[in-house]
């Protein structure tokens, strides 16, 4: 009987999982997944992010195992590790999603030159990230017509779940042990299990009125499944298959894969400006390190950092807004926030957090680049009765509309009992980019 291995990357489910089912269909089959010493000696190895795949592992392993197989956990090189264990059960394959990136290429070029059989399967996008290009050129640069050829791309099918996986005799599995420090103390639990019950709820519930709800910042409007899809815990053609109905989230879908195909176009996404920018940005580590913080001064902006500090996870539409607020009010370089986003945030998908950082500071794929956010104007519309801005922000909490989203109109015998700092970007310059209040 042949043996396979299979190599879990950004892929940690066993539902719908094309690379799991090939590789199960071939014989024997060695489940393993390698802690990557050139991830965890970098700037990607993010406390909430190991943990979050800690968990995910924990879960992988017993469902291999429900089905009489096992997870096999190894740290070092990919491909290294890949060697030794076809060395050890004579396997003549390796199977793994494919990927994009800039490392994941670099980890597909060295399994290739072992002297096995390397099949990358499709698995981490609806649709993957080069089958789609518009005429005279290798990528869509704008989303509405990369959005009309996505809906009229054809879908593979889901991918059946193993019955069963045998697994060679003899090797050890080795412990699932997490790298690094503690994360933040509110990060979203990982693995299948509770990815699967996140869309199970989510569908039953809030996807009916994701349209209304989505940019609510308050309301738990959105599916809530960053985390799973950026490491597979749930598979992006599930969702969008079962979202049908929904097409305002598909739609989400479908910017998620656009951000995947532009930086596979283009590699230095998460470091290089898209479009060229002639206005220099500003230094100020001080404001930098306030907006950070979340005491800026402006309620709005600081809660979703907290949100940041305290769950690995924000709003998506306090992601624009304190995005648009570094690079257009402050006028820092939309670097120093991806990074800041980088370090804490458990999806943390480099094509998804860059692309947005990009679309935000007008350097990006955005089509109105000049486009400013007002942060009063966001506060009023999507945080209306102020109960976000209350969650995060205590020191506040008592004020009353409208001070709760402008404290500096709070009245001078009540402002000086407040142990909230006074904004850094003076109030009647929101609506101008780059003004700042030294």
């Amino acid at each position: 009987m042949n043996t396979t291995i299979m190599l879990f990357t950004r892929d940690l489910r066993v539902h719908d999982n094309p690379a799991l089912a090939a590789a199960c269909a071939s014989g024997t089959v060695v489940p393993i997944f390698v802690w990557d010493t050139a991830i965890l000696d970098g700037p990607f190895a993010v406390p909430n992010r190991l943990h979050f795949i800690g968990e995910a592992l924990t879960d992988l392993r017993a469902s291999l195992r429900a089905r009489g197989g096992d997870l096999i956990v190894r740290t070092g090189d990919p491909a290294t590790e890949v060697g030794r264990i076809a060395e050890a059960t004579g396997a003549r394959a390796v199977h793994l999603a494919d990927d994009r990136s800039t490392h994941a290429r670099r980890r597909l070029a060295a399994l290739r030159r072992l002297p096995l059989a390397v099949h990358a399967h499709p698995g981490t996008t609806v649709v993957p990230p080069g089958a789609l290009t518009p005429a005279g050129g290798d990528h869509y640069r704008v989303f509405t017509p990369y959005w009309r050829a996505w809906t009229a791309a054809g879908r593979r099918p889901i991918a059946g779940t193993p019955d069963k996986v045998l697994l060679p005799p003899g090797l050890s599995p080795g412990e699932i042990k997490v790298p690094g420090g503690p994360g933040s103390p509110g990060r979203a639990p990982g693995g299948e299990g509770a990815a699967r019950d996140r869309l199970e709820a989510w569908l039953s519930g809030g996807a009916a009125r994701y349209d209304d709800d989505r940019d609510r910042l308050a309301v738990p409007g959105t599916s809530m499944l960053s985390a799973a899809l950026r490491f597979g815990c749930v598979s992006p053609v599930e969702v969008a298959d079962r979202a049908e109905d929904h097409p305002g989230f598909v739609r989400q879908l479908a910017w998620r894969d656009f951000h995947y195909q532009v930086a596979a176009a283009f590699p230095d996404l998460a470091t290089r400006d898209y479009r060229d920018r002639e206005e220099p940005w500003r230094d100020d580590p001080e404001a930098l390190a306030a907006w950070c913080e979340g005491r800026t001064g402006h309620p709005i902006v600081d809660a979703g950092m907290r949100q940041l500090l305290h769950e690995g996870f924000m709003h998506n539409r306090a992601r624009m807004i304190t995005a648009s607020f570094l690079t257009r009010n402050l006028r820092i370089d939309w670097r120093h926030g991806y990074r800041h986003f980088n370090s804490l945030l458990t999806d943390g998908d480099v094509a998804n957090n860059a692309g947005n950082w990009q679309w935000t500071a007008g350097t990006g794929n955005n089509t109105s680049p000049n486009r400013v956010m007002n942060p009063l104007r966001q506060a009023a519309r999507f945080d209306p009765d102020g109960s976000y801005v209350r969650r995060w922000i205590p020191e506040i909490a008592a004020l009353e509309q409208p001070y709760l989203h402008e404290p500096w109109r709070t009245p001078a015998a009540l402002r000086r009992n407040l142990s909230y700092p006074p904004p850094i970007v003076d109030p009647d310059d929101l609506k101008r980019p780059g003004a700042f209040t030294q």
